[in-house]
């Protein structure tokens, strides 16, 4: 058979990790559609405008859910398969909610973002539902946004061995060595020793101990400590 064109379309498809001192969330949308509840979460996303690029596009997204104009965003895969749209639910909401019945194959480009989830979120989406779910406890998601969720927790490690940094983009200004820990075993999911974790810490000379502690806990009120960026930017640059 002669291969032949396809009707392909471009989208972009944002995964946004929140931190909330125990566990990794990722900011999911509902979708208007007619099938079950457990369809009806998915990763926001757009097909890309005429006049846009991928990254115009993804902007745009995060700052109609969150209201954020500037916003860290790593594009880290583009998700190709010819199986995507095999769904055809999935299919029924694409071409109703574009307004398009021609599209024969749709291709996203996925980008990663980290939000403080405690950040207040001025929604002016078209969604009327937007909530954080637990990477642990994510519903059965259309297309493949539960292997685009996957890939990005595998990504997420690699940019913070490069860039250990983008840890605090998570955490608030003010975080105990307990919510760093537990940070840390979000993203590596797995259990790390408390002892040889405080010696790692120690060694982080931009993380810096403050004066302060909790305050109105029923256990030891445990030491504050803030990172510092001018520290981290001169070790990174080896000044």
């Amino acid at each position: 058979m002669e291969n032949s064109f396809l009707r392909t379309y471009v989208s972009v498809d944002c995964v946004v990790f929140g931190f909330d001192k125990s566990q990794l969330n990722v900011l999911l949308v509902q979708r208007n559609t007619s099938s079950s509840a457990s369809k009806s979460l998915k990763l926001p996303g757009s097909l890309i405008y005429q006049q846009e690029d991928a990254d115009a596009g993804a902007h745009r997204v995060l700052h109609e859910l969150t209201g954020i104009k500037k916003i860290t965003l790593r594009q880290f895969k583009s998700f190709t398969s010819p199986e995507r749209m095999s769904n055809k639910d999935d299919r029924a909401w694409l071409e109703i909610a574009y307004h398009n019945n021609k599209i024969d194959r749709l291709i996203t480009i996925a980008y990663l973002s980290l939000c403080k989830i405690n950040r207040k979120l001025n929604i002016v989406s078209k969604y009327k539902t937007v909530e954080w779910r637990p990477v642990s406890q994510l519903p059965e998601m259309p297309f493949d946004h539960n292997q685009i969720v996957a890939e990005a927790l595998s990504e997420i490690q690699n940019w913070m061995e490069k860039d250990p940094a983008i840890l605090f983009k998570l955490l608030p200004l003010k975080f105990t060595a307990t919510d760093l820990r537990h940070l840390y075993e979000a993203i590596y999911r797995e259990k790390q020793d408390i002892r040889n974790f405080h010696k790692k810490i120690a060694r982080m000379e931009y993380i810096i101990p403050l004066e302060e502690k909790q305050e109105k806990v029923s256990h030891k009120a445990a030491r504050y400590y803030k990172f510092d960026r001018i520290i981290y930017n001169k070790q990174k640059l080896g000044i």
